[in-house]
């Protein structure tokens, strides 16, 4: 198949919003129900403290913001929220550690203890842990993680505007490292942070060269938090999400589009364009990690009123097994080599400054 061009996403993005939901309508038709929508449930295991500078999250230790640091959850913590996100609908559990990348620790053998309970409850798993080597991707794949979220955030240009403790290439190796240890990948990323719309494009362009092309791709919208360098960033707008999951759609025919961060911001009439235009997924629960998001039972309400139906467990990809890895036949000579890059972010360094 032949991938396509950013000179046509740009053409895609650029079309006129009404002929561009058609299109999308029509292409999501083609590749997916309709009338179906994968609901995810997110939960945070490790909240908090994280060393990385990234401008749009209030988990940065760095910066003043009100997210206290918690104790790392239990696997009954887990099973718990597991339980109650499957009874109202979810179908799969997504677990973020406000880590800069996984270590080799008790902490990532209590991760792989709930990769494989929530296995066992018959749920999607999937994990969001910072950066991972490969050797850790095979770790969590014979746990039973069935996808591993990370996201590329922006354009691989406009990145350096946002956080300096870590760079492009570090996010696309991970998501290498979890793609040759057989889990699906989800990665996608967030608008209204500053950038324009050839990022946007950008964005997708780089999701597009992604070989296999990733299997769910979030597009969130910046919730500004107060302490954080982008508190004061405008929110972007209804119809910039909609033009956006529009576009993810036309240019990933294939893949999963969940409407993410920034629902608590949109009516209903907005949100069902999104499904209009090619969205057919959500999380759903009262947070994402430590943003606000759409209570269960609003949610439920917008999905009886638009004849929507939640997805089941394991349509698109077989439940994966869990089975006994041999460590001594991973490389013991694996090295983490995650870069530190040495530029600076102006508004990251004045929020950190703060008191």
């Amino acid at each position: 198949m032949k991938s396509i061009s950013k000179d046509e996403i740009r053409e895609i993005y650029n079309l006129p919003l009404i002929t561009l939901i058609h299109r999308a309508s029509e292409v999501h038709r083609m590749h997916h129900c309709p009338e179906e929508v994968q609901i995810s449930t997110l939960v945070s295991i490790k909240t908090g403290g994280c060393p990385e500078d990234c401008a749009y999250c209030p988990q940065a230790a760095r910066y003043h913001t009100k997210v206290n640091v918690d104790e790392m959850l239990s696997v009954d913590d887990v099973v718990k929220a597991a339980e109650e996100a499957k009874e109202l609908g979810s179908s799969r559990l997504c677990m973020g550690a406000a880590w800069r990348n996984v270590k080799n620790n008790k902490d990532f053998d209590r991760v792989l203890d709930m990769v494989k309970t929530v296995n066992s409850m018959e749920m999607e798993v999937c994990c969001t842990l910072g950066m991972i080597t490969e050797n850790q991707a095979k770790r969590l794949a014979a746990a039973g993680l069935y996808a591993y979220n990370h996201n590329i955030d922006t354009s691989e240009e406009y990145y350096k505007e946002i956080i300096s403790t870590r760079s492009y290439d570090d996010r696309l190796k991970t998501i290498d490292n979890a793609r040759n240890a057989g889990i699906t990948i989800c990665s996608g990323g967030i608008i209204g942070m500053g950038e324009s719309a050839e990022d946007r494009i950008d964005m997708l362009f780089t999701l597009s060269l992604l070989n296999p092309l990733p299997e769910s791709v979030p597009i969130n919208a910046l919730v500004p938090v107060e302490g954080t360098p982008l508190e004061n960033q405008t929110t972007v707008s209804s119809w910039e999400m909609i033009r956006m999951i529009a576009t993810a759609r036309l240019v990933l025919p294939k893949t999963q589009i969940r409407l993410s961060a920034g629902r608590k911001q949109m009516n209903h009439e907005a949100q069902a364009l999104c499904f209009l235009a090619g969205a057919n997924s959500i999380f759903s629960g009262e947070k994402l990690l430590t943003t606000p998001n759409p209570e269960l039972n609003e949610d439920k309400i917008l999905l009886d009123t638009l004849g929507l139906k939640p997805k089941k467990p394991f349509e698109d990809h077989k439940k994966p097994e869990v089975y006994d890895l041999d460590l001594s036949e991973l490389n013991d000579e694996e090295i983490i080599r995650w870069s530190r890059p040495k530029h600076k972010i102006e508004k990251n360094i004045m929020a950190s400054q703060k008191k």
